[in-house]
């Protein structure tokens, strides 16, 4: 791949102050994300892959190092550029959705629009409405979160990082909530989206969604220990036929 990567962090430090220790959360983090990339981070417990899933997401900043987000130098910008920076440039997908329970699934779509300058600033309805068409929830627009699956909720979610159309979206264990069928038809979803050209970057720690991304990132004790290829990816699309029996219904 050429130009610019989506991410590019270099010697990232995240140490953090309890009394009189310190302890070094991430101990000089290199790591480049390209365009059209679909990265799995995983790692235990304690591992620094949350510390830098937030710094990368600009939730946090690094003690040290320097971190581009699509070209912009992150490391040196005040709280209020962070929050504009990451409106503009991340999409966000939580284990929990995070969804508003009383308000609809275009509502909830058209949140991230309410501060965003661009083209969709002027028609939010048009646009959440496009999302959720994109993520396979056309017609599902009026639906309360109670009046949708936990799939079709994380479906939501997706469409809310996708609607601004950013520059990378960061997934934090978007299956940890659901279970196996629901699980590997959103990572088809993710892998659909990603074949479109959106950048993904899924936080998790089951091995087998890992291998639905493209490659793996295994930290421990705040390094990088291991950054490779996934071999034998598994496609979810085929994954989901496994699961049906011979007449089509879910196992």
């Amino acid at each position: 791949m050429s130009g610019e990567p989506v991410i590019r962090v270099e010697g990232i430090e995240r140490v953090y102050s309890t009394g009189r220790t310190a302890v070094k959360a991430l101990r000089g983090v290199d790591l480049r994300i390209e365009p059209g990339e679909m990265v799995a981070v995983m790692g235990a417990s304690g591992s620094g892959k949350s510390t830098l899933m937030n710094i990368l997401g600009c939730l946090d900043r690094p003690t040290a190092g320097a971190y581009w987000l699509d070209g912009v130098r992150v490391d040196t910008l005040d709280r209020d550029q962070l929050a504009d920076l990451r409106n503009k440039k991340l999409g966000f997908v939580f284990q929990s959705f995070n969804l508003l329970s009383r308000t609809s699934a275009a509502e909830n779509v058209e949140l991230p629009l309410l501060y965003a300058h661009g083209e969709h600033a002027a028609d939010p309805r048009g646009a959440a409405r496009a999302a959720l068409a994109r993520v396979g929830l056309g017609g599902r627009e009026d639906a309360k979160p109670n009046e949708l699956s936990g799939g079709q909720q994380q479906r939501v979610a997706i469409a809310r990082a996708l609607v601004t159309k950013p520059a990378l979206m960061l997934a934090d264990e978007p299956t940890g909530n659901l279970d196996t069928h629901t699980s590997v038809d959103v990572m088809s979803l993710f892998q659909e989206l990603n074949d479109t050209g959106v950048t993904m970057l899924i936080v998790t720690h089951e091995p087998d969604i890992a291998q639905y991304a493209k490659r793996i990132v295994e930290m421990r004790d705040g390094v990088i220990r291991r950054d490779e290829p996934v071999r034998a990816r598994r496609i979810a699309r085929e994954d989901l036929s496994n699961l049906r029996d011979p007449v089509g219904a879910v196992i």
